[in-house]
């Protein structure tokens, strides 16, 4: 018997190690008691990303839930993104959406995503009450998909068609399509590849095939992982006017300018503010993680926006989102999960990536051009991070050392002000910080800095990196 944990966003495990039909069977059939404990006609949309036996596993999550008398809407595409998963749990009504993912995670993971009915991230109390519900051992008897869809328990729809027709009524495509820019788009062999090539037919594509295993990449959208991508875009010299990546199961975004250069999540979440206010006369809250720029509160205060920082994870985003009353504007983290008005209250990579789009096309500038009105605003800024690999001893000496106040400068950097909301933020004299996170499952300390250019928030960096490890 192998105990089951979901982490922050879903159980992940490695396929046919943990990750096996009989477990994946244990965690349905806790999640059919949940629904139907919670819902009066229980019922849930289920699919899968491309990776290596999908839709094995999102077939055998349909016969168990519906062998408990769950209704499943069953993904008749041969794979779809959670955006797609998260959008049709809300048009069918459903009480929950299951996606077979692991995401960004190497190609030796699978995983198993729970969506609300609101069409977002389930609550952690609800994943706790599922987890709960796992049988350590499970004898059932299932029938097969044809015959549960004789009784009305599974019927098949087309999560694609319904996500580019939502697409198509979201944005203009055609200013997009003929504006004259050239786009560019990498799917790193993930979810999103289909629906890019119907909306964009004649855009460069990279990786836009089969290939359930990634290639050996984990396909999460950091620049280390896009060296490919980098290299077509700076090769066209400036006929690739942005390229767009998204990650595995298509909710995270990676972006590039007409240089080559990648463009992070917190210019990305700048951009949105920018141009959904600016320029469309949206409104609405915005909600940053903690590890973010300070420039997005920067940015509000000079339109009038309310910024909230939240801890690290989507699912604080998407808690205020959905419960805060308040109407939306744009809600992201720096690991590329970002949610925008208009839009279901979730991750979704190409969405994202289609304001931009559409931003540059609408005004005829390019994304570089774009930034620069950002510095314009708020100045010139650089996020960088560390990883840190240190001994577990190591590492609570330095959480010690944050909580109780040692830290009061890093070799000449003075500390004025810190935060401690998740992990430690220390801010200095000249609007620069470093951020001090301990990771919850392994050896490692995440530091973060913020200064004018990225040069800058590396010598901030290795000045804390020297004392921290000295």
């Amino acid at each position: 018997m192998t105990k089951i944990k979901f982490g922050t966003d879903g159980w992940r495990a490695i396929i046919a190690d943990d990750f096996t039909v009989e477990n994946v069977k244990r965690v349905s059939y806790a999640t059919a008691l949940w629904l139907k404990e919670n819902f009066k006609d229980p019922s849930a949309v289920v699919g899968c990303d491309p990776r290596f036996a999908g839709p094995l596993f999102a077939d055998t999550t349909a016969r168990v839930l519906a062998s408990q008398g769950v209704k499943v809407f069953r993904a008749e595409n041969s794979f779809v993104s959670t955006p797609m998963i998260s959008l049709g749990t809300v048009r069918k009504h459903a009480s929950a959406g299951i996606i077979i993912t692991a995401s960004h995670n190497p190609p030796s993971y699978n995983g198993f995503k729970i969506k609300a009915d609101f069409g977002g991230p389930a609550v952690p109390s609800d994943i706790e009450k599922v987890e709960a519900r796992i049988p350590d051992t499970l004898e059932l008897s299932l029938k097969s998909l044809i015959e549960y869809q004789k009784d009305g328990l599974i019927e098949y729809i087309n999560l694609e068609d319904m996500y580019v027709a939502h697409v198509e009524n979201n944005f203009d495509l055609e200013a997009i399509r003929t504006c004259g820019l050239g786009w560019a788009y990498d799917a790193m062999y993930g979810a999103g590849q289909n629906v890019m090539r119907r909306l964009f037919p004649d855009i460069t594509f990279l990786h836009c095939d089969a290939n359930p295993g990634f290639d050996g990449q984990a396909p999460e959208p950091i620049q280390r992982n896009l060296t490919e991508f980098e290299d077509i875009i700076k090769l066209s010299e400036g006929e690739i006017a942005s390229g767009l990546v998204t990650d595995g199961d298509a909710d995270r975004i990676g972006l590039y300018d007409q240089n080559g250069t990648f463009v992070d999540s917190h210019h990305i979440l700048l951009l949105l503010i920018h141009y959904l206010y600016k320029v469309k006369k949206e409104t609405g809250e915005v909600y940053s993680t903690f590890s973010c720029t300070s420039k997005i509160q920067k940015l509000c205060d000079v339109y009038g926006l309310n910024n909230t920082v939240t801890k690290i994870g989507f699912k604080y985003i998407c808690d205020l989102i959905v419960n805060s009353g308040k109407p939306f504007l744009v809600g992201g983290e720096e690991s590329g999960g970002i949610a925008a008005v208009g839009h279901i209250p979730e991750r979704d990579g190409i969405w994202i990536g289609l304001i931009i789009w559409e931003f540059m096309a609408k005004t005829g500038r390019s994304l570089s051009d774009l930034v620069q009105e950002i510095y314009d605003i708020v100045g010139k800024f650089a996020v960088e991070r560390y990883d840190l690999h240190v001994t577990e001893e190591l590492k609570q000496q330095i959480i010690n050392k944050s909580k109780t106040g040692v830290y009061s400068s890093f070799g000449n950097l003075k500390v004025v002000k810190t935060d401690d909301m998740d992990g430690f933020k220390f801010f200095f004299e000249d609007e620069t910080w470093v951020m001090i996170r301990p990771s919850g499952t392994e050896p490692v300390l995440r530091v973060y800095a913020e200064a004018p250019t990225s040069a800058d928030s590396f010598k901030i960096l290795d000045v804390v990196k020297a004392v921290l490890l000295g």
